[in-house]
């Protein structure tokens, strides 16, 4: 059995500012698509992923830590031409980024790891209120973040 090495709490946080950087740029397709109700959700999630990335970004510079750049552009993982499928990719944009702070939840300890549990349980949370906007089934995970 191959033994996975945990990377290092800077480069884990790294990867979930990464994450972060993705998470605001799909939530521009994604608000476009939505109105009311669902759209003001869609601004929120994207108000709180700009909150964490700017304290990801502060931590990380004055940590000494690297600070991955932004990207120009992102790909999406496929078209946004509805509200349906705006409503998928915000699910799957939760999902992904949860996933990066829970590699980062393993990788921390201390103030780090709260910070990391936080992220974590937020963005399960927001797939979950996603998931029954969507109507999709099953509405919970058993394991948020963790690969299916």
């Amino acid at each position: 059995m191959e033994r996975r090495v945990a990377p290092a709490p800077g480069e884990a946080l790294g990867a979930a500012l990464s994450a972060e950087y993705a998470a605001i740029y799909a939530y521009g397709p994604i608000g476009v698509r939505l109105s009311g109700t669902a759209r003001t959700a869609a601004r929120q999630a994207e108000a709180a992923h700009r909150r964490r990335r700017d304290a990801l970004v502060m931590q990380l510079s004055t940590t000494g830590a690297a600070v991955p750049a932004d990207r120009a552009g992102y790909a999406l993982p496929f078209p946004v031409t509805d509200r349906a499928s705006a409503l998928r990719l915000a699910v799957e944009v939760e999902e992904r980024t949860a996933a990066h702070w829970r590699a980062a939840l393993a990788a921390t300890t201390g103030a780090d790891r709260d910070q990391a549990l936080d992220a974590l349980l937020d963005y399960a949370v927001r797939a979950t209120r996603w998931r029954k906007t969507a109507g999709l089934t099953p509405v919970t995970v058993a394991f948020p973040g963790r690969p299916t």
